[in-house]
């Protein structure tokens, strides 16, 4: 039979209830600080993840610094940090607690019991925890605590990643006195992850996150801890020298994790940078560039999408190129409706419009304007009156001509000519002394 220690006795159990709201289903995970439940709350009918911290760790029993310590850790929220939602003490079992957002999937610590990340999952994994941490450092927040245990793994619901990076257990030294935490000899952090700074003591900032960060990346593409061995030896180690980065990794993740993990604080990126740096190494990692190609989109084939010119003589495969300036001007349709072309370079066109048969689709009206033609001038239809004038006039002379002649040429007084029409006025001068010369 297995021997129930003195913290099993007294610890919550599944299906107890805390605080009379979250009830607790089934145990999730152990570590040194605390245990995790899957739970329930009743009040608001969903799934959260309840963590019941040990006796050693007391210190939030000071109801009017919980709660705004509670308030400004739930008002952070982000895509890639696991919510807050509430922190009590339990007087049943004299245990601190904290509610939190559950998250379906698994760890980083399990992830990597598989072995070591390619550089696209990690460069992905790190944009996500470098933009949480910066999140929580610009709310004044240190997570102390950056280890694969804290980082969850949900799936994701894009085909260009395995899944999204979450950031747990942020905020836990603000709500637990951390000298109740070091007087039984605990430590807030994970010797294997802890900076420089906290394992000689010092207060850390939001520079000790970004070195724990570099350790924890490293291990992620090497499958490797960067300091192993017994915890005070890889503690005091991290003093003395700097972790080893290997250089097939690339010059790109060298740089960028060598930088993470110096050891003193003032040489580190801020986690900002890190996150941008990362999401670089993401778009350009072996395997990530080609995948845009490979899934066409509908804005490709769009109506509004640049026109691009097929090259004919370029082999299979070969890019095609866009090229605005040089499109080709179109040739005639060679099934296109007929055209009467004009007598003469001045007539204007003969709609093919009137030997299509009525009622057929794209028939416009007579003198109508071709779509997108330019405007007919002006000066045309006066051209037209003055050659119908003219000809009309001529006309009239031969048939005047004719019956001179008939009649035997009569010397009475010729008929006169019929008047020029009073819509042909703007001739002015010209018709007027065409007329007098036919006459004398």
């Amino acid at each position: 039979m297995t021997n129930i220690s003195d913290r099993d006795r007294t610890e919550p159990t599944t299906g107890r209830m805390l605080g009379g709201r979250y009830r607790l289903d089934a145990l999730i995970g152990r570590g040194g600080m605390a245990s995790v439940y899957r739970g329930f709350d009743v009040s608001l009918g969903r799934p959260v993840a309840v963590k019941v911290f040990g006796e050693a760790t007391e210190g939030i029993d000071d109801a009017g610094r919980r709660a705004s310590e509670i308030a400004l850790l739930a008002s952070v929220e982000h895509r890639a940090l696991v919510r807050l939602y509430d922190a009590a003490h339990d007087a049943g079992s004299s245990r601190e607690y904290f509610v939190m957002e559950l998250v379906e999937g698994h760890d980083l610590r399990a992830a990597l019991q598989h072995g070591p990340l390619d550089a696209a999952d990690a460069a992905d994994l790190l944009a996500d925890l470098g933009e949480a941490l910066h999140v929580i450092h610009s709310r004044g927040i240190v997570h102390r605590d950056v280890k694969p245990a804290n980082v969850l793994l949900e799936p994701a619901h894009l085909p260009s990643r395995r899944w999204n990076a979450k950031l747990a257990d942020f905020g836990i030294a603000r709500l637990i006195d951390d000298a109740r935490i070091t007087r039984t000899g605990l430590l807030v952090g994970t010797p294997g992850y802890l900076s420089p700074e906290q394992v000689s003591g010092a207060a850390p900032g939001s520079a000790a996150d970004v070195y724990s960060l570099g350790l924890l990346m490293l291990e992620a593409r090497t499958g490797r801890r960067a300091f192993p061995g017994p915890a005070a030896e890889a503690a005091s180690a991290r003093l003395v020298r700097d972790p080893e980065v290997p250089g097939e990794l690339g010059s790109d993740w060298v740089e960028l994790l060598t930088r993470m993990t110096a050891r003193e604080p003032a040489a580190r990126p801020t986690a900002l940078e890190v996150a941008v740096a990362a999401t670089a190494l993401a778009r350009t990692s072996p395997g990530r560039a080609s995948e845009p190609a490979d899934v066409e989109s509908e804005s490709e084939t769009s109506s509004l999408a640049p026109t691009v010119v097929l090259d004919a003589t370029a082999p299979v495969g070969a890019p095609q190129t866009a090229e605005p300036e040089s499109v080709p001007e179109p040739e005639p349709e060679p099934t296109g409706p007929t055209r009467v072309l004009p007598a003469h370079p001045g007539a204007p066109t003969v709609p093919s419009d009137l030997h299509s048969p009525a009622g057929a689709s794209g028939t416009r009206p007579v003198g109508s304007a071709r779509p997108g033609s330019p405007k007919p001038s002006r000066r045309r239809p006066v051209l037209i009156v003055v050659v119908l004038a003219i000809a009309t006039v001529a006309i009239v002379l031969a048939v005047h001509a004719a019956i001179t002649a008939a009649t035997g040429g009569d010397q009475s007084e010729p008929t006169p000519l019929p008047p020029i029409p009073a819509e042909l006025d703007p001739l002015g001068e010209h018709l007027q002394q065409l007329d007098e010369a036919v006459r004398g």
